[in-house]
């Protein structure tokens, strides 16, 4: 195989998986956006976190919203939980790194809250105890993963929202989760501020 062919492929298969995605999550992403809009209508923040590209995902997320997006508006209130390096060491150290995240949930989540969880394979113990921490706070959980969502899947509330990416590579599911990211902040800035 060329090299300028892998190239092909891997665009071929990122556009076959956003189809995918777009077909199956389209409805959900409304929704997601739609809670996190009402949370924060309701003067209530999001709270993102993830580990490794999806810890880049989460604060690119809050970022988006705590500056802006593609308008201009004021700063709406969102926090990664991926970025106080003494605050997670600490946490590492003194207890677990499966803690980093529920730790901060627990101290900073509050009710009508919203929690962004991002785990391509839906494994990662740190982000399993951060959604049963904001379920224990009364949060709503939007939870972007992958494949069959792994053990995420099985610990979401009714009223969590779910989007997984119907892919099995870590690349093509977190592309979508950027994708889906976008989509999420362009649906808040319309619902807040009305279509351009």
């Amino acid at each position: 195989m060329e090299i300028t062919e892998r190239v092909t492929n891997i665009f071929t298969s990122h556009i076959e998986t956003a189809q995918a995605a777009m077909d199956e999550l389209a409805p959900d992403i409304v929704d997601a956006a739609t809670l996190m809009t009402n949370a924060l209508l309701a003067d209530h923040k999001i709270l993102s976190c993830g580990n490794g590209g999806s810890a880049s995902d989460a604060q690119h997320f809050s970022s988006e919203l705590l500056n802006r997006f593609e308008r201009e508006r004021p700063g709406l209130p969102a926090m990664a939980l991926t970025t106080d390096t003494s605050t997670i060491t600490s946490i590492s150290n003194d207890y677990t790194f499966e803690d980093i995240y529920s730790k901060q949930i627990s101290a900073l989540g509050l009710e009508g809250d919203v929690l962004l969880a991002i785990s391509t394979s839906g494994n990662s113990p740190n982000i399993l105890r951060a959604v049963l921490a904001a379920h224990q706070r009364h949060m709503h959980c939007v939870v972007l993963s992958g494949n069959t969502g792994g053990d995420l899947a099985g610990i979401l509330e009714e009223d969590d929202i779910f989007l997984s990416v119907p892919a099995k590579l870590t690349a093509r599911i977190q592309e979508i989760h950027i994708i889906i990211i976008h989509c999420l902040c362009d649906l808040i800035d319309t619902q807040l501020l009305g279509p351009e």
